[in-house]
């Protein structure tokens, strides 16, 4: 595989297009004064975003600042885009009636895609999944930034089509390692010595390769065994040219609302660069470990977190404890050691439970390689780069929205959801309550144990798709997380239930925080006179929830979702 260090060289030159003067002058950046920045870079990495600018000339000046790099960079981007959205535009094309188009070579072009249609023999769901296919692959080839595009884009059902969504999945594992040669130097940059000056040994193929780095087992002088975690060549300097490409772009989209409307595209891109810088600092990293570890002070019997070699560590390299064990997927290995799988599933659900309803802090990206089984059956995180926050605000929200699920009160849950951000500004909420409704009633007569929370979030993409749904970037993480862990039981055991393994625990943790806050509250009030307002009717759907779960009676459910 070519060095990920490199930029691609450009495609195949595409036909010319037809396009007016000033989408010309929007694609093709003035020329630059010859200054490009450097490539790549010995100091320590500046590993925060830079202020984002919405002013389209100073965007423009950024990309120019890269010279013939950003150009070329530029052109590897839109000539993917064009290809990626010619099947969608032919599609539009061949469901049009000709008469309705208004210029001539729209008419033509309808004729030839209709033409090209009856010759195909390969069916329309085929040609979708096949140009999915392609579209991991261009992004694989791509590198880096777009590679973790394309996992972003893989919990995004509000964003992609379903076929999109199933096959962009696989770019959490399948990424291609980068060359051991350039991992040994990056390793000597950092420690500031070879790495058979520090280590005993180190293994000459790595472990695992992922989006932005990839890991290798060693062995300290003093005999302990760990994992080093090295950081892909010219990170960085990639990153930033490839948002300075995707913010350009952005920007003419803005400049041509009547291109694609209801996209804030400068925001979307914001949120991105916000997410990767934060991945890449591995400093930040530890951090999270160690937050992670304190948070689990009192789960030592049942939770564990690698010990972290801080002397070893920087901004671009972690050297940290390496832990055996078996991946939560390894059945057979589970039953021998006497770790039944499905318990093994139960307390990965319990903990991230924890996680999202008491810590506010959760790990991201639980999926196989990330956490382990030891021996005695605690389980093992590693990995924080990518980890999620909740607010106080949000996970009231959150249990809000439970008990409005639980009451199937729509107009509550309609609430809820805009409280959250769910649903875009501007929209009628009324015009949403039919459709809750719609989502409800195909649930009706089925118990909770049966449905699928995969399954209830490819059921939802459509309409997610067609409305305007938005998953803040905070949900989208949760919903990732909670779908990996799915998954994860259904490999292990395929009646497994993730709604079943997580409602009793999901209650307590409910009871517990909820309780505590509306106590304060209350005595806040009562005694001391503070001001705010006490939602009572959280108190009476506490009561209820309380005394449903202590006392072990089911609810009355005409409906039979339980």
């Amino acid at each position: 595989m070519e060095s990920e260090s490199k930029l691609i060289a450009p495609q195949a030159q595409t036909p010319a297009l037809e396009m007016t003067d000033e989408v010309a002058s929007d694609l093709l950046p003035a020329e630059s004064s010859g200054e490009a920045l450097p490539v790549s870079t010995n100091q320590k990495p500046d590993v925060h975003p830079a202020t984002p600018s919405r002013d389209y000339a100073l965007v423009k000046a950024e990309l120019r600042a890269f010279g013939w790099q950003g150009y070329r960079r530029l052109w590897d981007v839109c000539w993917a885009g064009i290809l990626f959205a010619w099947p969608l535009v032919s599609e539009w094309f061949r469901t049009q009636k000709r008469a309705s188009l208004p210029h001539w070579w729209q008419r033509l072009l309808h004729r030839v895609v209709r033409w090209n249609h009856k010759r195909s023999k390969i069916g329309q769901e085929e040609q979708t999944a096949r140009h999915a296919v392609w579209l991991r692959e261009r992004l694989t080839r791509l590198g880096p930034t777009f590679i973790k595009i394309g996992q972003t884009l893989a919990v995004r059902p509000d964003l992609m089509p379903l076929a999109y969504i199933k096959e962009l999945t696989l770019l959490q594992d399948a990424v291609p390692p980068f060359p051991n040669e350039q991992a040994w130097a990056r390793m000597t940059e950092e420690l500031g010595r070879k790495p058979n000056e520090v280590f005993h040994s180190v293994d000459s193929d790595p472990l695992a390769a992922a989006s932005l780095g990839q890991v290798y087992r060693a062995r300290l002088k003093d005999g302990a065994d760990v994992v080093i975690k090295v950081q892909r060549p010219n990170l960085e300097s990639i990153i930033r040219l490839d948002l300075a490409v995707m913010r350009y772009l952005a920007a003419i989209l803005e400049r041509h609302p009547e291109w694609v409307q209801g996209i804030d595209w400068m925001g979307v891109v914001d949120e991105f660069e916000q997410m990767i810088f934060q991945e890449i600092d591995y400093e930040r990293e530890v951090r999270n470990a160690e937050r992670f570890r304190a948070n689990f002070a009192t789960w030592q019997e049942t939770v564990y977190v690698p010990k972290i070699y801080p002397e070893y560590s920087t901004a671009r390299l972690i050297v940290m404890e390496y832990i055996g064990g078996y991946k939560v997927t390894d059945v057979e290995n589970l039953k021998a050691a006497g770790n039944p799988p499905v318990e093994v599933v139960k307390l990965l659900t319990r903990t991230y439970l924890k996680q999202l309803l008491e810590d506010g802090f959760f790990h991201a990206d639980p999926h196989p390689g990330n956490v382990r089984v030891l021996p005695d059956g605690r389980l093992a995180f590693f990995d924080f780069g990518m980890v999620g926050q909740i607010t106080e605000e949000m996970r009231s929200g959150m249990i809000d929205a439970f008990f409005h699920i639980v009451e199937r009160d729509i107009p509550g849950l309609v609430g809820a959801a805009i409280e959250l951000g769910f649903l875009r500004p501007g929209f009628e909420p009324e015009e949403f309550k039919p459709v809750v409704e719609a989502i409800f009633a195909q649930y009706v007569g089925v118990k909770l144990g049966s449905i699928k929370f995969r399954d209830l979030t490819y059921a939802l993409a459509e309409t997610m798709y067609s409305y305007p749904f938005h998953i803040p970037s905070n949900f989208t993480f949760i919903i990732r997380a909670l779908t990996t862990i799915e998954g994860i039981g259904l490999l292990v055991e395929p009646k497994f239930s993730f709604f079943d393994a997580a409602r009793p625990h999901a209650k307590e943790f409910m009871l517990k925080r909820e309780s505590a806050h509306l106590r304060n509250q209350i005595l806040g009030k009562l005694i001391r006179g503070e001001e705010g307002k006490i939602s009572w009717t959280k108190v009476w759907n506490l009561a209820k929830l309380a005394y449903r779960t202590y006392f072990n009676r089911a609810p009355s459910n005409p409906d039979g979702v339980s």
